[in-house]
């Protein structure tokens, strides 16, 4: 009787098995803009707005918005009306979740808010930190949910708008915000490193 080499076989089923898992993906914060596309890391220890902001882009909630208020040495901040009353066009307030460890550094991504006593954030708006050196006073008072890996040569561009006494860009700066489901590998490609 014949012996059959069970061994190429077993690996074939063994393949077969294995090749339908997927590589685990993270959620990526993305921003196209005229200037260009911002990509940033959305931070778990956030989690209620990371949510919020994961649940927005995907009802595509900004694209019809844009950067509507740039400060070159600030942020660069948009989403819905800043106005006297505070942020009436909101969706909804978020809770703070400050973290000592997550700060206002150079390409931080925020979440704005009015002068609230409670400090939630409007779930509508969005900042991204200029100040190279950081805005520590703001560590704290203001949720900061992700940072930007991606993109710095177009939050330079969008800081050097020019703008009105307002701050107000006098050309209107659009946004298109996504939300990217990347791989570890794919991350690193674009200058992200989860090991790091």
């Amino acid at each position: 009787m014949k012996k059959l080499n069970l061994i190429p076989f077993i690996l074939l089923i063994i393949a077969a098995c294995t090749s339908g898992e997927r590589a685990t993906t993270y959620p990526i914060g993305q921003i196209k803009t005229p200037q260009g596309e911002m990509l940033f890391w959305l931070y778990n220890e956030t989690p209620i707005h990371k949510a919020s902001f994961i649940e927005l882009a995907n009802a595509q909630y900004w694209d019809s918005l844009t950067f509507n208020r740039v400060v070159e040495g600030f942020v660069i901040q948009g989403g819905c009306p800043d106005t006297p009353e505070g942020f009436s066009d909101s969706p909804y307030l978020l809770k703070p979740e400050f973290n000592e460890k997550i700060k206002h550094v150079y390409g931080a991504v925020g979440a704005g808010r009015d002068d609230n006593p409670q400090k939630l954030s409007a779930g509508c708006q969005l900042y991204v930190v200029h100040d190279k050196k950081g805005i520590p006073r703001l560590d704290g008072e203001y949720m900061i949910f992700g940072q930007l890996f991606k993109g710095f040569d177009v939050l330079e561009a969008i800081a050097k708008v020019e703008v009105d006494s307002t701050n107000t860009p006098l050309k209107n700066v659009t946004m298109e915000v996504n939300v990217l489901e990347l791989t570890k590998d794919e991350l690193k490609a674009l200058g992200y490193d989860l090991d790091k």
